[in-house]
């Protein structure tokens, strides 16, 4: 039930920096995980990182004291703060819902991506 509108994508020089937007359509700490996902041609998605509604983050090793997901519950949205972008981190990143709080069955949505691009 829930959509999630991604922006804050695009082209940007190695060193540089993006942060990321999730926009929810409902209060974000009903869902019991929100993540950021990537993927990169030819590469299975990957999680990037998540957050827990508990407010517990986890980083993948390859991100770990670059970036920083975060959110703000007053307009329900997670951001993804990119600092020191690679090439590498090219991808497209998409937000995902994990999880419904009271409800025992399977609940995964999916932000429609978005497009980040590091240069050289």
């Amino acid at each position: 039930q829930v959509q999630l509108v991604e922006s804050g994508g695009g082209l940007v020089q190695a060193g540089g920096s993006l942060r990321l937007s999730c926009a929810a359509s409902v209060n974000i700490r009903v869902i019991r995980v929100m993540g950021w996902y990537r993927q990169a041609p030819g590469k299975q998605r990957e999680l990037v990182a998540s957050l827990s509604a508990d407010g517990s983050a986890n980083y993948a090793n390859f991100v770990k004291g670059r970036f920083t997901i975060s959110r703000r519950n007053t307009n329900n949205t997670v951001y993804l703060q990119m600092n020191g972008l690679e090439p590498e981190d090219t991808a497209v990143y998409y937000c995902n819902a994990n999880g419904l709080q009271h409800y025992t069955g399977p609940y995964v949505h999916w932000g429609q991506g978005t497009q980040v691009t590091v240069s050289a």
